[in-house]
């Protein structure tokens, strides 16, 4: 039971397994099936276990992560989580179809070659050919990340909610650098259509550019996206109940500063762009465990590969 499970810092270490994955082996969830603990995983069994309030209006302080030895195991996890938290809450997992876990620093991806006509072919004709065959450019993965420097006695009195609100900023804007690539990758060589004013009229040609997939994201920059809503078409427009604008057209409006003023992207979610990671957020774990939070680094290796060129097309404003 998770009562019993006794926590040390060599869960971080183990390979191939996050804290959370480790615990789990220790205390499976499946254990809990048909009881009061089972919407909670095993890192949340364990903040119970301790009586240690993350959030509400009972909520814990920093300090109370660090009442025994075992109970400060959990807190780089807790901060993992949170800076997570941020990182998954932007519009990165919005625009990628596929990710890949590679072991390597490059990755060396298959292509797709289908240009033949989708037509009908006669009898006793050979059927017109697709091929799939490895690259011959490799994605070099690049590290992003930060450094968090903050003494014990600065946050120890620090409220868990907002220490974790400041934490989940930090991994919003870490993931923005990340969409930056991300949108580079998709805007290189992208086929499209060009104005030299944003109307109407050009985001509907955007859409008609698409001639097996579909439209279904528009990522544009702040002053673009505020055009874009501003647009008459649009004054009826609300967004749902996640906060999307979604066009009349079906696509969903991304606002992103990743973007440029000139370059409005459009794409087809499920086939434009592969997210390669070598590895989850790393966090340093035996400096948070021993109250040393000064010169904390939080970071991740990754890269994009555009899967699909005719899922991406491409609106220049000159």
């Amino acid at each position: 039971m998770y009562n019993d499970i006794r926590l040390e810092k060599g869960l971080y270490n183990l390979s191939g397994k996050s804290f959370t994955a480790a615990l789990e082996e220790l205390d499976p969830s499946s254990a809990y099936l048909g009881t009061p603990l089972e919407p909670l995983d095993a890192f949340e069994r364990q903040l119970k276990r301790f009586n240690i309030r993350v959030s509400g209006p009972d909520c814990d302080k920093v300090e109370k992560f660090f009442s025994s030895t075992e109970t400060a195991v959990l807190f780089p996890e807790y901060v993992t989580r949170c800076i997570r938290k941020g990182f998954d809450e932007t519009v990165l997992a919005s625009v990628c179809a596929a990710k890949t876990v590679s072991e390597s620093s490059q990755y060396l991806g298959c292509v797709l070659t289908d240009t033949a006509q989708y037509t009908t072919t006669t009898q006793a004709q050979l059927l017109p050919e697709a091929t799939v065959y490895e690259g011959t450019t490799p994605v070099t993965l690049e590290k992003f990340g930060r450094r968090i420097s903050a003494s014990y006695e600065a946050v120890r009195k620090q409220r868990l909610d907002v220490f974790g609100v400041m934490l989940r900023s930090i991994g919003v804007k870490l993931a923005s650098s990340v969409v930056k690539k991300a949108v580079t990758v998709l805007a290189e060589n992208a086929q499209g259509i060009s104005t030299s004013d944003l109307t109407y009229a050009d985001l509907a040609e955007l859409y008609g550019q698409f001639e097996y997939f579909d439209m279904t994201a528009v990522i544009a920059s702040p002053a673009n996206a505020s055009k874009i809503a501003a647009m008459e078409q649009l004054k009826n427009t609300r967004a749902d109940n996640d906060g999307r604008i979604v066009l009349p057209f079906g696509s969903e409006l991304i606002k992103s500063s990743a973007a440029a003023d000139s370059t409005i992207i459009g794409i087809d979610k499920s086939f434009a762009l592969e997210f390669i990671t070598s590895s989850d957020l790393v966090l340093e774990t035996d400096k948070l465990i021993d109250r040393q939070l000064d010169q904390i680094t939080v970071s991740i290796t990754c890269g994009f590969r555009k899967i699909t060129p005719e899922a991406v097309k491409v609106l220049t404003i000159s």
